[in-house]
């Protein structure tokens, strides 16, 4: 009964909050973060807006991660929303020009982690 009451309920908490959040970590391949920044900055954030993907912040960290990794965060209306402007993100003829043109002097990430996040309550972001 959990099983099948589970979908409506992570659903019900994403209308009640209003959206949910996608944190996003790129860990590229060594000296490729520039080229990775350049690509975001250039293309991919407009690319992400035409498809309903809403940018809210872009960092690197202060660690030794510094020079190979981008984190950001995307607000987005539901899972199933996300799910749906991603595909349509990834099959975009400008998103796979783009991609190709930005790795023609070698790949650029070398690792993607993904974890969706519902604000709490008393979180500034809902």
């Amino acid at each position: 009964m959990i099983r099948k009451l589970l979908p409506l309920l992570l659903m019900m908490s994403a209308m009640a909050f209003g959206r949910i959040y996608e944190l996003r970590t790129y860990t590229c391949e060594p000296g490729r973060l520039e080229a990775l920044k350049a690509r975001f900055r250039d293309h991919t954030v407009r690319i992400f807006n035409k498809h309903g993907m809403e940018s809210v912040g872009y960092w690197v960290p202060q660690d030794e991660r510094s020079s190979n990794t981008l984190i950001y965060i995307l607000a987005h209306p539901s899972r199933e929303a996300a799910d749906k402007n991603w595909k349509e993100f990834q099959d975009d003829p400008e998103w796979k020009k783009v991609a190709a043109e930005s790795e023609k002097d070698g790949k650029i990430v070398q690792k993607v982690d993904r974890v969706w996040l519902d604000p709490t309550e008393f979180s500034k972001l809902k």
